[in-house]
């Protein structure tokens, strides 16, 4: 079972803080509200062991695993020799070794959720608190193939964000290295040229263009480490919470690219709470897990303050019109689901519907950004060279004149 760490404040004010085994932080804050004690940050410890054989699992990896699982079971095959069978024909090695650690704590007396939430690096909050309401329903053939249809939907989302943003990077990447090569080699062959031609002062583009080459030579590793730096500190700020709000916040805003992270954002949201609330996860729990699935901090803040107005008793419709985040048509249309009693339906249906328009965003983005990205590079590149032939088409005019 997995342990959280919790702080709290008694009744006197006094600050409390500890450690407890639960299914979930919900069952925490019960547990804590019954000792009167009011409860504060929450959080799930990680297992020291839980990247003991290598986590990170590949999503390909754990979709086939689920899959081929959800058959076994269904055919009526224990789990013990489920996960022998599996384990034994895998090919991923640290996988491998983490069905053999799950078969060997259900051989102990663990159930299959606690088993596999000592491995969070291959099995996350979504898929252990799934296979825990999979196993108290008696529907885990059931459940497994919701996960495997999930994992597969949550990796074609990634995939079309990747498509959709890798293009300007490597545009980008292309364009530093050239224009590095051109002032580091090139622009020092033409300077020894037009100093040897001695054609006097050159034109302002050309000298300018020198200069940088200059520069660029003498400050070299400066340069480079300045590069690592910077993407040092891009890689921390974008890990640091309180600016990662920001840029999460500000991202929303950007034309072009923040439609395309709402839509998927909106689509990993519905479809995953879809999952879990079909799949018999309580309400409050799902919007939880959800919130840490979200990968937006804004959509993340959204969904976890819905949850609060839902644990003190209010719908689901208010709090989400009330963040702003999400779009009127998905808020009325999950509203209409909360009251005909088919929510987990309604979510299905608006997941499906994101996830085309997430389709259609990342074409259009990268037909739009195709042209705007060979102008900017041509402008670059062309714009130096231009500035080197400068000199050379003025000497030539003065030949012929």
């Amino acid at each position: 079972m997995p342990v959280f760490a919790w702080t709290g404040t008694t009744a006197s004010g006094e600050t409390r803080s500890g450690e407890m085994k639960a299914t979930s932080p919900q069952e925490v804050r019960d547990r804590l509200q019954r000792q009167d004690i009011s409860p504060g940050k929450v959080r799930k410890k990680r297992d020291p062991s839980a990247f003991k054989f290598g986590g990170g699992v590949p999503l390909k990896t754990l979709v086939v695993f689920t899959r081929q699982f959800a058959t076994m079971i269904d055919a009526g095959l224990p789990l013990v020799q489920c996960l022998e069978l599996l384990g034994g024909a895998e090919p991923h090695a640290g996988f491998k070794k983490i069905l053999t650690q799950v078969r060997a704590d259900i051989e102990s007396g663990s159930t299959l959720a606690d088993a596999m939430a000592k491995h969070p690096g291959a099995f996350d909050n979504l898929y252990v608190n799934l296979i825990a309401a999979g196993e108290a329903a008696g529907i885990l053939d059931t459940i497994m193939n919701r996960l495997a249809t999930q994992i597969e939907k949550t990796a074609q989302l990634r995939r079309k964000i990747r498509s959709a943003f890798s293009y300007p990077t490597i545009v980008m990447v292309i364009a530093v290295l050239v224009v590095f090569v051109l002032l580091y080699k090139v622009i020092p062959t033409f300077e020894s040229m037009f100093a040897e031609m001695g054609g006097g002062e050159l034109p302002a583009p050309t000298q300018v263009v020198i200069d940088i080459s200059e520069f660029t030579q003498d400050n070299f590793f400066i340069l480079v480490g300045g590069m690592i730096a910077f993407v040092m500190l891009t890689t921390w700020t974008m890990n640091y919470k309180p600016t990662r709000a920001v840029i999460d916040r500000f991202i929303l805003k950007v034309p072009l690219f923040g439609p395309l992270v709402r839509k998927t954002a909106v689509a990993r949201f519905t479809r995953t709470l879809g999952t879990m609330v079909s799949s018999g996860v309580p309400i409050v729990d799902a919007l939880e897990i959800v919130a840490n699935t979200a990968g937006n901090m804004t959509v993340q803040k959204a969904i976890l303050y819905t949850r609060e107005r839902i644990s003190e008793g209010q719908n689901m419709v208010d709090p989400l019109m009330e963040t702003g985040v999400f779009p009127p048509m998905v808020v009325q249309m999950i509203g209409v689901g909360e009251s005909t009693g088919a929510l987990d339906v309604m979510l299905t249906k608006i997941a499906d519907f994101y996830e085309e328009e997430v389709d259609v965003a990342v074409d259009n983005l990268t037909s739009m950004l195709e042209p705007l990205m060979m102008v900017f590079l041509g402008i670059i590149v062309g714009g130096m060279l231009i500035a080197m032939y400068l000199p050379i088409f003025t000497m030539a005019g003065n030949i012929k004149g």
